[in-house]
């Protein structure tokens, strides 16, 4: 059986998926065609129901739930493993606005979709005047004065110092201070359409797909850095052992706890629609 499958060209995404797709591992008979794609574009090809599998926000999936359940592999979920602001001047008026609500603070985000702006909102609600840009080009619009905060996400919080830029908050600090919990950033999703035995084979492959990466982390090391653009191999790694953990495995518990904190939060503050269906894949 071939499945549609969508996933970021990020480390963390092609270090989970390599052992899956270049069947290093048995796939119980599926195969894939993947796509590449940043983690709104991804958001928004779920949203039209696109693909059969796919990575997505959290922030999104409130919004797919009808059509999507969660995998209980996959995610990427963490402490001190949020999107941060940062910005090229004095991070301590900008902190002051953003708190402020000054309507003519720009602020470059990665996505209206994506958990890190839900994160945004989260901690400042009164900041809207929001851009949307691709991930990795918010730093350099940061530097050019497109923007006067950036919301950034993945690898750039190893990269932003490197060019000079400051930290105003890590939004990832914020939350873990306000629930005591991992950050929900983006799961694997199932179409509801594919049969539930479907379902499950795919949970069981991508798990033997985590596990076998972290059994041989070194593996897909070519296939990791032909889609890492220029980064080195050290913050490849540093990347992937931020975003890729136990809750990658299994959500379990904790992580399901976490992500249901995620979601009663954002209902509450009036983010996300009611949801009606069971987020999580059951037996």
């Amino acid at each position: 059986m071939k499945l549609t499958l969508g996933f970021s060209p990020c480390p963390n995404d092609t270090f989970i998926f390599d052992a899956l797709i270049h069947h290093k591992i048995d796939t119980e008979g599926l195969k894939f065609e993947v796509f590449y794609d940043d983690v709104e574009t991804l958001n928004q090809k779920a949203f039209r129901g696109e693909l059969d599998v796919t990575k997505l926000s959290y922030h999104a999936f409130a919004y797919v739930a009808d059509k999507y359940v969660l995998l209980d592999s996959g995610s990427a979920l963490g402490f001190g493993v949020g999107p941060m602001l940062i910005c090229k001047n004095d991070p301590e008026e900008l902190l002051s606005q953003l708190e402020t609500g000054n309507p003519n603070l720009k602020i470059g985000i990665p996505g209206k979709y994506t958990t890190a702006n839900f994160l945004l909102g989260n901690a400042f609600p009164n900041a809207t005047n929001k851009v949307e840009l691709v991930f990795s080009d918010i730093e350099n619009a940061v530097l050019e004065g497109r923007v006067d905060v950036g919301l950034i996400i993945h690898e750039n919080r190893f990269t932003y110092q490197d060019k000079g830029l400051k930290k105003i908050i890590d939004l990832g600090d914020h939350w873990e201070k306000q629930t005591g919990c991992a950050i929900p950033l983006g799961g694997i999703v199932a179409n509801r359409n594919l049969p539930l035995d479907v379902q499950h084979k795919l949970n069981r492959v991508l798990r033997k797909s985590v596990e076998f990466a972290f059994a041989n982390p070194k593996s897909g090391l070519e296939f990791i850095r032909s889609h890492a653009q220029e980064m080195s191999e050290e913050v490849m790694y540093k990347h992937i052992e931020l975003y890729v953990n136990k809750y990658s495995v299994e959500l379990g518990e904790e992580g399901r706890k976490a992500i249901k904190l995620l979601f009663d939060t954002a209902l509450k503050n009036n983010f996300i629609p009611a949801i009606q269906e069971e987020l999580f894949l059951t037996d």
